[in-house]
């Protein structure tokens, strides 16, 4: 079996197989067909180029929002929220960016400077989220 790797300056790539002792070329241990290890000395760890805490902002940012569904903003068992009623009525782009505008005209004049952002960024995501439904909606109409 080939055993040749190819390393790319950017990105490291690894390409090659490994013949097992037994010369079966199945994977050992029982972990099953979706698990591969490759243990490939020094391989570089890739970490993004972030320099400013971004992945730790992210991070919050992501609990931030899970959180939001166990408050007021869910309705309940039955999983229906009221942004999906606004959405129904085609006014989810707007009740978001108004949203946006209304926390950043806050920014900090209730003392909850780093919460306002929060919600910034929470409105910010789910706009994306309706302008990318909407954006699909114009460009594969049913």
């Amino acid at each position: 079996m080939n055993t040749e790797s190819f390393w790319n300056e950017d990105t490291p790539i690894y390409s090659g197989g490994y013949t097992y002792p037994s010369g079966d070329d199945g994977l050992v241990g029982g972990q099953g067909e979706d698990h591969i290890t490759l243990n490939i000395p020094n391989f570089p760890t890739i970490r993004p180029r972030w320099k400013y805490g971004e992945e730790e902002i992210l991070k919050e940012l992501s609990d931030y929002i899970s959180g939001t569904y166990n408050q007021h903003y869910s309705a309940g068992t039955d999983r229906v929220q009221t942004l999906d009623l606004i959405e129904a009525c085609g006014d989810g782009e707007s009740f978001c960016r108004s949203n946006i505008l209304k926390y950043a005209s806050r920014y900090d004049k209730k003392g909850t400077a780093r919460r306002d952002i929060m919600k910034i960024l929470h409105y910010a995501v789910l706009l994306l989220h309706f302008n990318d439904k909407n954006a699909q909606r114009e460009t594969y109409p049913q």
